[in-house]
């Protein structure tokens, strides 16, 4: 395929699915195979569950990915696509006290990994799932086979439902928040789904108004990115690796070194380095005035430039 294909063409391609093992993703996208350029693996993004998922559990799915790809090879970093329920719901805080900055504070770990990151249509603006009460509401063919065949078992349908609230790709499926008219801007037709009810607060003609928006936010820290090479080829460390509320890492390439600290909590929580902060120069952070001492505000994100 890439020989009669693939390669007369200036295309990426990506393995949707990295194999069984490390030596299976090798083969598939190891530049000297000649065959595609980039693995899509799965464990990560099927972590998050209604009733919670485990920090400690995320940073060593990431952390044993990133190595196994360390000299060869390259990967995808994401946590929500088309098939996924959405980002903000199931791995920040979608209430309306930290919607917002738990939703910059993942769009941050996305854009200082190591790999190609994938951001989902309507992340940017941290849409939230639908709150959808009753199977009704739904169109994904498998969540309707498996309403029936919960049905015809006598399962607990209501606590399927609360289940799919949570998990169903047709979260990440609503139409596109525009602004505040009708269907969210969307269509003057009827849609396929309904509109998640919170577009008129959630959308984005009113995000571009507002430099603090989680719009703005992932537009200067993709920026960012672009700017600093560091943030795309940099060796990622992990650090504090037991931390069960913080994330952090650094990136270093070429000299430079920039550490990135996330807390995934709704509390206050600190997170070990062993680095004296005080001289350590902020590219970006999701609160007005970032933590200069790693004890980071509920759901904040900061990534410095170290020495």
């Amino acid at each position: 395929m890439n020989r009669e294909v693939l390669s007369k063409y200036n295309v990426m391609s990506v393995a949707e699915g990295a194999g069984n093992t490390f030596e299976d993703g090798h083969n598939l996208v190891d530049a000297d195979r000649n065959e595609l350029n980039m693995a899509y693996a799965f464990e990560a993004v099927d972590i998050a569950k209604p009733e919670g998922y485990s920090l400690t559990h995320l940073k060593q799915v990431f952390t044993k990915w990133d190595s196994a790809f360390a000299a060869k090879g390259w990967l995808s970093i994401f946590l929500a696509n088309h098939d996924q329920a959405r980002l903000v719901s199931r791995f920040g805080n979608d209430s309306p006290e930290f919607r917002a900055v738990s939703s910059k504070m993942l769009t941050t770990f996305l854009m200082t990994m190591r790999g190609t990151p994938y951001y989902y249509n309507g992340d940017e603006l941290g849409m939230t799932n639908a709150g959808f009460s009753t199977i009704d509401d739904y169109r994904d063919v498998q969540t309707l086979n498996e309403y029936q065949r919960q049905k015809n078992i006598g399962a607990d349908l209501p606590t399927y439902l609360k289940r799919i609230a949570f998990e169903s790709r047709d979260n990440g499926r609503t139409p596109f928040q525009w602004n505040s008219t009708a269907n969210a801007g969307f269509t003057t037709g009827i849609p396929w789904i309904k509109v998640n009810p919170n577009y008129k607060s959630i959308n984005a003609a009113a995000q571009e108004k507002d430099a603090n928006s989680t719009l703005n936010y992932f537009r200067r820290i993709v920026k960012l990115r672009k700017d600093n090479p560091v943030l795309v080829y940099g060796k990622y460390t992990l650090l504090d690796a037991q931390n069960p509320g913080t994330y952090a890492y650094t990136r270093e390439l070429n000299g430079r070194r920039l550490l990135v600290l996330l807390n995934f909590t709704s509390k206050t929580a600190p997170a070990q380095t062993g680095m004296d902060l005080g001289n350590a120069t902020v590219l970006i952070g999701n609160y007005q005035k970032p933590s200069k001492s790693g004890t980071l505000m509920p759901y904040e994100a900061v990534v410095y430039e170290v020495k």
